[in-house]
């Protein structure tokens, strides 16, 4: 049998619609995916080389457990460049995708009944990296005529002896909100010496101003990041870890231990994702904004409350009260009646409950057939 921690580990929902919308198209079934967070477009073509040729070559073997120097200082002038600062490659750790990252830096910093602060609704999977390592989650709950924006004063008084860090994400997952320089300064001052955890995986995809990292602001906080959303590179599985340099030699044996290392050619494509052209990666997020601003329209139309309008990554978390306050139910009935896969709320905790998620990482044509056949079986 197993442990007791893997029995209560909840299911990903989002996961679970996705997989029973794959066995509905396998009866015939045409269902329309705007559930999965995951980009529709294909990695550009020279990244897919520089694998190419690097398998070819025969780079098929381990790498440095920190990963490819030539990546790290690739990862390090990236964000050097956007954000104007000086870190250095030393403090860059390549990770076979950013949840592999996650997990490093929880099991690295939580002991029992440890505590971390993070927004509740928040990105489905973070409460279980902590509790699987015995700590515990402290929910600041955010609303929803806010932007679902994190309050730094809200944090502050969150903090308490056992807090070990605080967790935010911008651009974020579920409900799309970037939050803006003079917040992630105040939530560096609220912090004082607690560490601060930034998922910024979904930074690049904005659609106003720009987005910042919370390196800007402070240098006592970890950043994680990947290839897979801003790169289409889901698959690839490679992301990063950038931390302060007393914490890389601990982080570096538990990757020794527990994951070797990335893929080394899949690092390849990664240097060549970060140092080649970057025009399809404006014109992707262009594409975006297209298919945000139509299914915003589209959602309101229905009879979804929206109010305020997400900024960033490619989600809209849209509030169902109207329909139902269960979002799990309306979202199972939803992908069997209508044959559209959306995310239930209840995923990203209970603040989200009675919301729904749409993921606009789908075509401006299915996005229309999928929103027409949402309004025609809600009107039955």
């Amino acid at each position: 049998m197993f442990s007791r921690k893997c029995e209560k580990l909840p299911p990903f929902h989002v996961m679970e619609v996705l997989e029973r919308a794959q066995e509905l198209e396998r009866t015939g079934r045409s269902i329309i995916h705007l559930e999965i967070g995951e980009p529709d477009f294909p990695t550009a073509p020279h990244i897919c080389e520089a694998a190419m040729t690097a398998l070819k070559e025969g780079e098929t073997k381990y790498t440095h457990s920190l990963g490819l120097p030539e990546l790290r200082e690739a990862v390090a002038e990236y964000y050097n460049n956007k954000f104007r600062l000086n870190i250095r490659a030393s403090s860059v750790i390549i990770t076979s995708g950013t949840s592999p990252a996650m997990l490093l830096l929880f099991m690295g910093l939580i002991e029992q009944g440890d505590e971390v602060i993070m927004s509740n609704p928040y990105y489905a999977c973070y409460p279980n990296f902590v509790e699987y390592q015995s700590g515990k989650n402290v929910f600041v709950y955010t609303k929803e005529d806010e932007g679902f924006s994190l309050e730094p004063e809200a944090v502050a008084g969150a903090i308490t002896s056992r807090t070990k860090a605080i967790l935010i994400n911008s651009p974020c997952n579920p409900s799309g909100h970037v939050m803006y320089a003079e917040t992630m300064k105040a939530l560096a001052a609220a912090a004082g010496d607690v560490p601060i955890i930034s998922d910024e995986i979904y930074q690049g995809i904005v659609y106003s101003g720009k987005d910042h990292s919370i390196l800007e602001f402070t240098d006592n906080a970890f950043i994680l990041n990947g290839f897979s959303k801003l790169y289409a590179m889901t698959g690839w599985r490679l992301g990063y870890l950038i931390a302060p340099p007393e914490y890389i030699r601990p982080l570096q044996k538990m990757q020794q231990n527990f994951f070797i290392c990335a893929n080394s050619f899949v690092q390849r494509a990664g240097i060549s994702a970060l140092r080649g052209p970057q025009e399809h990666v404006s014109q992707m997020v262009a594409t975006y904004d297209k298919r945000r601003r139509f299914i915003l329209r589209r959602l309101r139309e229905i009879g979804f409350g929206i109010s305020r309008e997400p900024e960033g990554a490619y989600y809209v978390l849209a509030n169902a009260r109207n329909f139902s306050s269960d979002s799990l139910s309306l979202s199972r009935s939803i992908l069997e009646d209508a044959g559209v896969a959306v995310t239930p709320g209840i995923d990203f905790g209970n603040g989200a409950e009675g919301y729904l998620r749409f993921s606009y990482a789908n075509s401006i044509e299915n996005i229309r057939e999928g929103m027409d056949r949402i309004e025609n079986y809600l009107k039955k």
